[in-house]
This record gives structure tokens, sequence and C-alpha cells, in this order.
């Protein structure tokens, strides 16, 4: 029995998995900037007004069927995101996000991540710089 799953692991160990870590070659999307720009208030809220920056770090352009997103994440929850068109070589594409939060809320304490996710094609590489934060 031990023999046969060593002969089995020995068998799939041959099979490349490796596509969905692959680094980027190429085109290389990242966030390169996260920023607050301002904040305005209601009576009961404070909004956030923060944008995220990515840029084609590669030196190849996207392929025009890319299908990706920056993700707006809190604690490891997606709460919401914005569509990134295909990139050329070095060119950047700026998003922004309203998060409302609590007039009493404490300064500083709660995180807001933005995530570079990509639906299609299903062998695109993992940028190096896929995510990137801000504490507000």
């Amino acid at each position: 029995m031990t023999r046969t799953i060593c002969l089995i692991l020995a068998t799939l160990a041959q099979f490349p998995i490796a596509a969905i870590a692959q680094t980027c070659n190429g085109a290389n999307p990242a966030i390169t900037a996260v920023t607050l720009q301002r904040v305005s208030q209601t009576p009961h809220l404070n909004l956030y007004h923060v944008t995220a920056t990515v840029t084609n770090l590669g030196n190849t352009r996207q392929p025009g069927n890319v299908l990706q997103f920056i993700d707006v994440v809190q604690y490891d929850g997606r709460l919401d995101d914005r569509g990134i068109p295909p990139l050329a070589p070095g060119e950047s594409y700026t998003v922004t996000y309203v998060w409302p939060r609590s007039a009493d809320a404490g300064r500083l304490t709660s995180p807001l991540n933005f995530r570079i996710r990509t639906i299609a094609p299903s062998d695109a590489c993992i940028p190096t710089k896929g995510s990137a934060g801000i504490t507000v």
C-alpha cells in the first residue's frame, strides 16, 4: 500500500502545476500607489475618497482579452471591485473608491487593502506587487 502511494505521488510530481503561481514575464500589473485623497463628511458619516493606481511594470502589452479587477478588501472580505483595462508597458490606470465610515470611528483603526484579481486569461501570472493598502 505504501509503495503504491509513493508511486502515485512520484507520478503526480511529474505534472506541471506551477502555472497558477508563475511569475510575471512580459506584462506585469502592479499596484503602485494607494492614496487617501480627501475625507468629506455628512452628519453621521465620514466619506474616505481613496485612489489606487495599477501600472504595467512589464515590457509587453497585456492581451486585449484580459479581464482583471482591483478588489477593495477589509479583513479578508471583499467590499467592492473596480475593473482595470488592458495596459501597455509603463501605462497606469487609477480607480477611486469612496468608503463610508461612522463619524464616531477612531482614526487609523481600519485597514483597506487593494488587490489585483485576474479572471482571464486563466494562465495569467500572479503579480509581484499585486496588493497594497492604507489604514484610515
